[in-house]
């Protein structure tokens, strides 16, 4: 059994235990660090400062620290392993906000404001600095109503059993408190607060009636802008702060998609370009500067581990990666622990693996006729898994065409696919062409980590002028609705 080690992190002052050898990548992405370029060592965004302790450099490694100018004590956190006790300075928390990977410009303000994205699963919440727009701290949770399901009909049904006023009540004691833990480290004067979220997490935080999304056409005539005052979230700010909960595009496209368009400036850019949010709900938008259209499909639980039979996220215990070499099957188990299970990237990983050694047929059957396939210790990919992900991949592979085709355009005329969903960091994008689930050049793929938080922090800054200007141009789907739907999902099921 690996030995214990210590990570403290500084500017959070926060300190994690983890096993000896554990990769930085591993740990270090729960606590607002991105790895933009998917751990090539060529962005730099993932650089941390050693304050304590002893991180090796080989080789390669050192040849991008030069490249980037960085100085003895910065480490890439993609190339590094804990091995012994050590202190980090994380630099993330200098960095000015960041769109489609590069600098967002913005009119500075006075005082600092707080971004929030509230997810199904996580909740995240940034304190920024209005005048200079850099991320101060970040705090992530779990979002309490988990209990109640992990995905948003489980949501909806819980409201509908009669229990609307707990669900509410836990996400906005929740996000009091996580806004109190970064104040009392912080303590300065908050002016605005900017919350994106999916149309279910919208409604129930505001206090609006989410009946109408349990029966199509899953329409809601509350899609609007939020804004909410402290006294009625019961809040401990200052009355003067602004509390506003962002608009939803659509029934199940809601403000964090619409940050996420932000975040890619796909509305203000000619060029072509699409977004796959792969969270609980999976969201696909395509446009550009002229229109954009987007629609939500139900694929993201299993990318997040649900409906798998060893599936879990991207924790501690999950195989990540895994790849095939000198003739057997390697997997990597974030926090250099004992498998438990497997998330989404580990997943796509295993299926183009099979897929490459004929292991699996174009159906999805398993070769052998075995109904599982062993991974690693007692962790295995069975044939339900493998129908699961199928299901999945056509959903999100079906969708993306289908907006393609009410486009009028190819993917051969997008310019870049962006990848958003926590689970980003670890995806092998050749795995990702190879499974069939994006079907471009991987040049024109880019992981663009918390698009929706990356959003919340622009719209900070932004007024109403520039939400509208994107809602103006922006038509929400409904993928079931086209009359070619089952012939382009049955077709994206096969897996070639």
């Amino acid at each position: 059994m690996s030995n214990k080690i210590n990570i403290s992190l500084l500017p959070l002052g926060k300190s994690i235990e983890v096993n000896s050898g554990t990769p930085l990548k591993d740990v270090l992405h729960e606590f607002g660090v991105e790895f933009p370029c998917g751990g090539k060592g060529t962005c730099g965004s993932c650089k941390v400062k050693l304050l304590k302790g002893k991180l090796v450099i080989d080789d390669v490694q050192q040849k991008k620290l030069n490249k980037l100018k960085l100085t003895d004590n910065w480490r890439l956190a993609c190339f590094c392993k804990a091995e012994t006790d050590i202190s980090l300075e994380i630099s993330q928390f200098e960095n000015i906000i960041l769109a489609d990977n590069s600098t967002f410009d913005f009119q500075p303000q006075t005082g600092f404001g707080m971004a929030v994205d509230l997810g199904t699963t996580t909740i995240v919440v940034q304190l920024v600095n209005l005048e200079n727009g850099h991320v101060l701290d970040s705090v992530s949770d779990v979002n309490p109503q988990a209990r109640f399901g992990g995905d948003i009909i489980s949501r909806i049904q819980s409201c509908l059993d009669g229990n609307f006023e707990e669900l509410q009540n836990l996400v906005r004691s929740k996000i009091d408190e996580m806004i109190q833990t970064i104040l009392q480290k912080h303590p300065v004067n908050i002016s605005k607060i900017a919350i994106v979220g999916n149309t279910v997490m919208h409604h129930i935080f505001s206090g609006l009636p989410v009946n109408s999304l349990s029966f199509y056409p899953f329409y809601s005539p509350n899609l609007g802008v939020q804004e909410l005052s402290n006294k009625e979230l019961n809040w401990r700010l200052p009355d003067a702060v602004r509390i506003l909960f962002f608009p939803s595009i659509g029934s199940f496209v809601g403000s964090d998609i619409l940050a996420g368009i932000a975040a890619t400036k796909m509305a203000e850019n000619k060029k072509y370009s699409v977004l796959i949010d792969l969270g609980t709900n999976g969201e696909i938008v395509v446009g550009n500067c002229d229109k954009i259209i987007c629609a939500s499909t139900a694929a993201g639980p299993a990318f997040e581990g649900a409906k798998i039979s060893q599936g879990m996220r991207a924790t501690t215990g999950a195989i990540s990666s895994v790849s095939f070499e000198n003739d057997e099957l390697k997997t990597h188990v974030i926090g250099n622990a004992t498998a438990k299970g497997i998330c989404g990237s580990g997943l796509i990983d295993i299926m183009a693996i099979l897929l490459n050694r004929e292991q699996i047929g174009m159906f999805g059957e398993i070769n052998s006729g075995e109904e599982s396939i062993p991974l690693s210790g007692k962790v295995s990919i069975t044939q339900q898994d493998i129908r699961e992900f199928q299901l999945a991949k056509a959903a999100i592979a079906a969708g993306i065409q289908i907006l393609l085709n009410q486009m009028k355009i190819s993917y051969s005329e997008v310019d870049k696919v962006y990848i958003a969903g926590g689970f980003g960091n670890f995806l092998n994008i050749e795995n990702v062409i190879r499974t069939g689930l994006i079907e471009c050049e991987a040049n024109k793929i880019v992981k663009l980590g918390n698009t929706a938080l990356i959003g919340a922090k622009m719209l900070l800054f932004e007024d109403e002028t520039f939400i509208h200007k994107i809602l103006g141009k922006t038509t929400h789907f409904n993928l079931e609705g086209d009359p070619n739907f089952q012939d382009i999902y049955i077709e994206k099921m096969i897996l070639l």
